[in-house]
């Protein structure tokens, strides 16, 4: 079994008072009559005992249809749910909520989330995370949205995830065809000398920090799955210069990769149409999953970055790729596969459940899980108060076979729970920068 990153952390909220979290989603032409539908959703399960009562945060995602309403789809939200404090979210070529994707369609996604004001904290570039151990909020990780066009945004993630405690944040980059967006608005106020904020930025990195707290309560948990096949053996980058690979395991790279491809530069028509259905797989670590792994498991773990082949060089018979190298670096040549995919983003939910269900069951908790899955799921006995998924805007529901079919493997195979996303340009996890991947969290209560 390849390994997949996890966190699990707890953020202080007592598990018997455990509320799941209201949520809305809706698609509309007018960003009126979609926000009207929302926060009817909302007002509905607010309503209900089973859900949170006293929501503090509230997680916003829109499709790039409404960026140019988007401050006034904050305020209208704001004003209409004044008891939110605090205000985090991006703009998506498509976003997610439980069930359902919305690609091309003017749309928007609310969760609001129940945790103590001094267990989260909203930064952005006008009020910025504290570093680590500065004393004014430790950050055990972090929920993150970026914009792509930002220079050094792999660099920037890294630093960001090294002002935390655990090294892990989750999130994705902003993607849209036109302006790019991001919300940050926090009732707390901006740091003195930094002004005022409107809520809505462009460029940089913002979104939510959590804290740990011993005490135990409510948690998170992350998992990535990877969408794509790999088609070779492991190799070592034995030459490189910046992100040209020259030689693997002593051999040239553009040699070794046609010969893993079964094509031939002879034929360059057929050759190149293979080459531009290739990527590559890398890692900086020590544990790249051996052959034998990868063969049983059909796929990679979560400590591969996969990246573009975006060019060849024939006169040092090297590849080029859309990241810089070094040598000792690992690689494998892999290419998209949705069934892979699939069953990958099962698994992921698989793993979840499982861990989440106690060993020694109550009558409820039992009842709850023994259910059918539409009755079941959405019950506090299953730990799960929300979750959001980042998923790739490459991936979503024609890469699974039919709309929102991504969402539904989610629902069908982790329960009918609160959960809002977007699909971004490029997904967050750990400290780094993944492609073609989706990245699950939950927020979930102790034992």
């Amino acid at each position: 079994m390849c390994h997949i990153e996890a966190l699990d952390h707890p953020l202080n909220c007592p598990s018997h008072l455990m509320k799941l979290f209201p949520y809305g989603h809706a698609t509309h032409p007018q960003w009126q009559m979609a926000a009207g539908l929302v926060l009817a959703q909302l007002r509905g399960y607010l309503a209900l005992p089973e859900y949170a009562s006293a929501p503090t945060l509230a997680l916003l995602y829109i499709t790039d249809h409404y960026v140019p309403q988007a401050q006034e789809i904050l305020d209208h939200l704001s004003a209409e749910l004044p008891f939110i404090t605090d205000w985090s979210g991006a703009v998506g070529v498509g976003i997610a909520s439980n069930n359902v994707e919305y690609f091309d369609e003017p749309a928007l996604a609310v969760m609001l989330c129940e945790l103590p004001h001094d267990h989260y904290r909203v930064f952005s570039g006008v009020s910025p995370l504290p570093p680590a151990r500065s004393g004014l909020f430790t950050a055990h990780t972090a929920l993150v949205h970026a914009d792509a066009a930002t220079p050094d945004v792999a660099e920037l993630i890294a630093e960001m995830a090294a002002r935390t405690e655990s090294g892990y944040v989750f999130g994705g980059l902003a993607s849209s065809r036109s302006a790019v967006v991001q919300f940050a608005l926090s009732g707390h106020g901006n740091l003195k000398g930094q002004g005022a904020a409107c809520g809505v930025f462009s460029g940089g990195l913002s979104g939510v920090a959590f804290a740990r707290d011993a005490s135990g309560g409510m948690g998170l948990m992350s998992r990535v799955t990877q969408g794509c096949k790999p088609v070779s053996s492991t190799y070592t980058i034995t030459a490189c210069d910046a992100n040209v690979v020259i030689e693997l395991d002593g051999q040239p790279a553009l040699e070794v990769m046609l010969a893993d491809l079964g094509v031939s530069l002879e034929q360059p028509r057929e050759a190149l149409a293979r080459v531009r259905n290739t990527l590559v797989g890398l890692s900086r670590d020590a544990d790249f999953p051996n052959d034998a792994v990868r063969q049983r498991s059909g796929q990679f773990g979560a400590d591969v970055l996969v990246r573009h082949l975006i060019g060849l060089d024939p006169a040092r018979q090297g590849i080029a790729i859309a990241d810089t190298v070094s040598v000792g670096m690992k690689l494998a040549f892999c290419e998209r596969n949705a069934q892979a995919a699939r069953a990958d983003l099962v698994r992921i939910c698989a793993e979840i459940r499982e861990e989440l269900e106690p060993e020694e069951q109550t009558l409820e908790v039992a009842s709850a899980l023994n259910l059918p899955e539409a009755q079941s799921a959405p019950h506090p006995a299953r730990r799960i108060a929300g979750a959001v998924y980042v998923s790739c805007a490459g991936r979503g529901g024609p890469h699974f076979g039919a709309p929102s079919a991504e969402l539904q493997i989610v629902r069908h195979a982790l329960g009918d729970v609160p959960l809002v996303g977007f699909f971004a340009g490029g997904e967050i996890a750990r400290n780094h920068l993944y492609g073609y991947t989706g990245v699950l969290t939950v927020f979930t209560s102790a034992d």
